[in-house]
């Protein structure tokens, strides 16, 4: 056969979709590993459908469970499971381009193009610095943060502390929600200020997303070389980075009071507990959904608002080019300045006296539109095939499609349709909506295309 007929058995994969093989590779791969008795504490295998859950849990950044991460995986297990989170939480690519930096091999204009939608970038330019500068600056962090966690944990745990402080670094900062802290999550830790402090500034810097890290430290530089004051500095962030800062800020104070309010008289919940606690309580209830999943109050006992803010903040999530999970911080963003704009009568949408172009506006739209659709169709499934409240099905639909990791405690019961549905859903949700969308579809975007005619519709 001739190069010509080989060339037509060539698969030419867009990045989309060599990001979606990638990360299908990677919880198959982790499977595979939870699945050897070796991974477990009894020394029997789990069974093949529970280790890939938890893989794709892990490698999703999500932290549903169905086993108890403590007690049932041996430390190879859990070994397993933090690599997992920390691939999955920074992306594969970036672990593969470093790889390919150390190994002395050039980065090619189609992996600078994945690493380019991995990050979620819409410049080829500094994509192999911009790599360099989120591993090292991840792990500067994590290690920053496991050496405050090891405050708390050495001397409960001795050496294994170590291990434990490294383990939730790396889970909050990827914001995963694994714990091995025992079947409560960090319960037990709820009136302790360094666990606390520690675990959600590593939540928030983590969700933050990588591009504002770096625009943060270019204008602080430029502020201690200029002196300006602080209004001066916000001015000079991107209009992304001032979106993030000022939705991050407006959702943790919402939530805060929200929470505090509705459950500082909850005896189920934060009503025995001391002012402090209560109000560590509300506060971590406020960051934990944006999307770490770890929590330190009974999720089941909150009050029914409690409950739904809880799932607004999971949808909502963390902001784009991080490691948090949901539709972003930006998304919602631009939609609800959109829609200020329309009331007002305006034709575009401005923010901090700038327009957002319209492309922008309908890639927001259409993440909104899609992840509406899959929690709505993943809670459609779960109803049938799940027992539960609507509450608690609804609950960990949007946890599983935000990989969150919160559960009203329907995780250790679903059937096996439930877990292989939640899987695929902690997939869309960590690719992303749209990622995924165009991912799976075929047809070549056209190079030009004519303008129709105008005709009005009636909206409202």
């Amino acid at each position: 056969m001739n190069k010509k007929g080989i060339s037509k058995f060539r698969i030419d994969l867009k990045p989309t979709q060599i990001l979606v093989l990638g990360f299908l590779f990677l919880i198959i791969v982790g499977a595979i590993l939870l699945n050897l008795p070796i991974a477990t504490n009894d020394g029997n295998s789990i069974g093949f459908i529970d280790a890939l859950f938890t893989s794709t849990s892990a490698v999703c950044v999500t932290g549903l469970v169905v086993v108890n991460t403590l007690e049932y995986w041996s430390m190879f297990g859990k070994i397993v499971i933090i690599i997992l989170i920390q691939i999955g939480g920074l992306g594969f690519m970036t672990f593969a381009t470093t790889f390919f930096i150390i190994m002395g091999r050039k980065i090619r204009l189609k992996e600078r193009l994945i690493i380019q939608e991995a990050l979620n970038q819409y410049s080829l330019s500094g994509m192999v610095r911009l790599t360099k500068n989120v591993l090292l600056g991840t792990l500067l962090i994590e290690g920053i943060g496991a050496v405050l966690l090891s405050i708390r944990f050495v001397p409960k745990d001795g050496a294994y502390g170590i291990f434990k402080a490294i383990f939730h670094s790396i889970s909050a900062f990827c914001n995963a929600g694994f714990d091995i802290v025992g079947d409560s999550s960090l319960s037990p830790f709820i009136g302790d200020i360094i666990i606390n402090i520690t675990i959600m500034l590593l939540i928030i810097l983590g969700g933050l997303g990588f591009t504002v890290w770096i625009d943060i430290l270019r204008v602080l530089k430029q502020k201690f070389e200029n002196k300006w004051n602080l209004k001066s500095t916000f001015r000079k962030f991107t209009l992304h980075t001032k979106i993030v800062l000022v939705l991050t800020f407006s959702l943790i104070v919402i939530g805060f009071v929200f929470f505090f309010i509705l459950e500082t008289t909850n005896p189920d919940t934060l009503g025995n507990l001391s002012m402090k606690n209560k109000i560590l309580g509300s506060l971590f209830q406020a960051v934990t959904p944006r999307t770490a999943g770890f929590n330190t109050m009974p999720l089941a006992d909150m009050t029914h608002g409690s409950k739904f803010m809880t799932i607004i903040l999971m949808f909502i999530g963390g902001s784009p080019a991080g490691t948090a999970g949901g539709v972003k911080t930006v998304t919602m963003g631009v939609i609800i300045l959109t829609v200020i704009s329309g009331i007002r009568g305006k034709e575009r949408t401005e923010a901090f006296e700038r327009t957002i172009p319209e492309d922008i506006i309908k890639r927001a739209l259409a993440v909104i539109t899609i992840g509406i659709t899959v929690v709505i169709t993943v809670t459609m499934i779960l109803s049938v095939t799940e027992t539960g409240s609507f509450m608690d099905i609804l609950f960990e639909s949007v946890s599983a499609f935000a990989t969150v990791g919160l559960t009203l405690g329907l995780t250790g019961s679903l059937t096996t349709i439930g877990k292989i549905v939640i899987c695929i859903t902690m997939f869309i949700g960590r690719l992303g909506p749209l990622t995924m969308a165009v991912a799976l579809s075929m047809r070549a975007r056209s190079k030009a295309s004519m303008k129709k005619p105008d005709e009005k519709v009636m909206v409202g």
